[in-house]
């Protein structure tokens, strides 16, 4: 099966990873949109973890990046972060579930 097409709404995740200081990170995120990619809708836990509401976080040990899948085989990316905590602030939740809103 060919691989899934990746968007993204807006540039907030393209921008989150060429503002990344650390070369590690950067080819992290790069990394984690491959898979994504190649694996779509089997990518399963620790990697990938669904939020509810059709919403996605991608793990990886220094970034996350929040998508939602949509018809024909696509991802849509939604927005990204630095990992500095277990859990997914407040704030950065209400957010990405807007954007996830925004374009269902």
């Amino acid at each position: 099966m060919a691989g899934w097409l990746i968007e993204e709404h807006g540039t907030r995740v393209r921008d989150f990873i060429r503002a990344l200081n650390d070369d590690r990170a950067f080819k992290e995120a790069r990394a984690l949109i491959e898979l994504l990619a190649s694996r779509g809708n089997r990518l399963q836990p620790p990697r990938s973890k669904p939020l509810g509401d059709g919403l996605f976080e991608m793990r990886g040990r220094q970034v996350r990046i929040f998508y939602t899948f949509r018809s024909g085989h696509r991802i849509v990316l939604l927005d990204a972060i630095v990992k500095k905590r277990d859990d997914i602030p407040r704030e950065v939740l209400a957010r990405v579930r807007q954007l996830n809103n925004q374009v269902r």
